[in-house]
């Protein structure tokens, strides 16, 4: 009978031993599983430091989340600000796109190393060559031309014809500029730099400073305001200003556009000096491939149509016409320049500005 007894119980210890062995085994197997983390992917986001400050390019943002599912998180600054804060930041910057209005402002961050080269076949297409960095570090999105407005009841169109002519003594005390600390200013002489020399472009910006109907102050807007005042007669101005004054809520300021007329210099010359806002990749970025989707959006047609119609911008892709504001006012001649010189000449002319007392 112990015999028996004995056998039983040691039947049973095998029984549950056996049991207990698959339960670890099974245990073993869970931890090993749930010790391999996923792997790590792609947040689906961009964040955009951006100066733009367009109700569109609100509306353009959307659109792209919609599309894609990557959400734009946007920052906004002065240029110079968002520049010195992602250098600021470093390697933990979050940045991923730097969006400005102005070449000068991008070849600047290009050279303090915060933009990084990218390949796009679909950029390549929808941007021509001379609206692109030829490091690829950055891209145009839109253009505008700095072009000279006009009070229509004082000047005719026929005495107009060159940025160098406002340097002669018939519009001694007539002409309004904004100061030279604006980039768009700073663009405009390096491209007189880059086309005429430094010489010449020393001796337009101080015949200029000897026109001048008063000393800079305000905006471009604040310029065609002093014309309308009689402060001035003709002033240089960007033409998605003019374009945003003659659709403005503030009757004022489309009575003002409406007073004024717009003429493309030096179209029997060197042409017409263009700029563009732009963006680039930033260097380091944690989410390129998304801000590169973003740079191939807004260059299409579909977001360039907008940039056209909505703020008056020309567009850089060539498959997207002008809006009908735009066209009204007649095709024109452009410089031909590589706008990287733009930013290559800046600081010449800022020291050419400095030495004529351009304030």
């Amino acid at each position: 009978m112990k015999k028996i007894l004995f056998l039983l119980a040691l039947a049973m210890l095998l029984v549950l031993g056996a049991c207990g062995g698959k339960k670890n085994e099974e245990n073993t197997t869970s931890t090993k599983e749930n010790s391999e983390a996923p792997a790590a992917t792609e947040k689906k986001e961009v964040n955009l430091y951006t100066s733009r400050h367009y109700d569109v390019d609100n509306e353009l943002y959307k659109k792209f989340e919609s599309e894609t599912g990557i959400k734009v998180n946007v920052i906004k600054g002065e240029a110079d600000e968002l520049i010195e804060r992602i250098k600021r930041e470093g390697t933990a910057t979050p940045a991923d796109l730097f969006l400005t209005a102005d070449v000068g402002r991008l070849y600047r961050a290009k050279e303090d190393g915060l933009l990084q080269a990218v390949s796009s076949d679909t950029l390549s297409t929808q941007v021509p060559e001379k609206f692109r960095d030829n490091d690829n570090t950055w891209v145009g999105l839109t253009k505008r031309a700095r072009v000279l407005v006009y009070n229509k009841d004082k000047v005719k169109p026929e005495e107009l014809s060159t940025y160098e002519a406002l340097t002669d003594e018939a519009w001694k005390g007539r002409v309004l500029v904004r100061s030279s600390e604006s980039v768009y200013n700073q663009s405009l002489l390096a491209s007189f730099i880059e086309i005429n020399g430094e010489d010449e472009a020393k001796t337009w910006a101080q015949g200029l400073v000897d026109n001048m109907a008063r000393n800079p102050e305000g905006g471009d807007r604040d310029q065609a305001k002093a014309i309308a005042a009689g402060i001035g007669d003709v002033a240089i101005m960007n033409t998605y200003y003019f374009g945003q004054m003659l659709n403005s809520q503030e009757p004022e300021e489309v009575k003002v556009a409406e007073s004024l007329g717009v003429f493309f210099p030096n179209q029997e010359t060197t042409g017409a000096h263009v700029n563009i806002s732009g963006a680039g990749v930033v260097t380091g970025s944690k989410n390129a491939e998304n801000a590169l989707k973003l740079l191939e959006f807004l260059t299409g047609e579909e977001a360039q149509s907008e940039f056209a119609s909505a703020n008056y911008e020309f567009p850089v892709n060539p498959n997207v016409e002008p809006s009908e504001l735009l066209k009204s006012w007649g095709e024109f001649k452009e410089q031909d320049i590589p706008l990287t010189v733009l930013g290559e000449n800046n600081a010449k002319a800022i020291m050419i500005f400095n030495e004529v007392g351009w304030k």
